[in-house]
Order: structure tokens, then sequence, then C-alpha cells
């Protein structure tokens, strides 16, 4: 039986699309997020998966849906 599991990789590829769009550097997201930079780019690198919490926060801070990035994500996968 195939477990299919969340690819982190695309998740931060897509996170990573959101805020270049919208021009702001890691810096800038992670503070309007309230998240370490270090720990958005460990996001976008896709070394780690956000908490449903830190999602919200990233989505708040990039001023859009949860589920828009959330429809994006599931377009790559």
């Amino acid at each position: 039986m195939n477990n299919p599991t969340l690819d982190a990789r695309i998740v931060g590829d897509v996170i990573a699309d959101f805020r270049r769009k919208k021009g702001v550097s890691q810096e800038v997201l992670s503070g309007f997020a309230n998240i370490g930079r270090t720990h958005l780019s460990a996001i976008e690198r896709g070394e780690r998966k956000p908490t449903l919490e830190t999602f919200y926060q990233i989505a708040l801070a990039l001023d859009t849906n949860m589920s828009t990035i959330i429809l994006e994500i599931e377009k790559k996968l």
C-alpha cells in the first residue's frame, strides 16, 4: 500500500514563490510572521514542514488565505 506524504520541498517552493511575488525578503516576512528567519529559510528549502500555526502566520504575513497557498501546493503535488 502506497502512503503518500506531503513533499516539504514543494511546500517551501510555493511559500517562497508567494514571498517573492510580494517582493519581500525572508527577513521581512519572518518578522511579519513572528518566526525566525532561519526557520523560514529551512521551510523554504524544504528542510522543515511548517506547523499549522506557523503556516497560518505566514499566510497572514503574505496577506493571503491559507487555502490560496494550499491550492498552489496541491497543483504542484
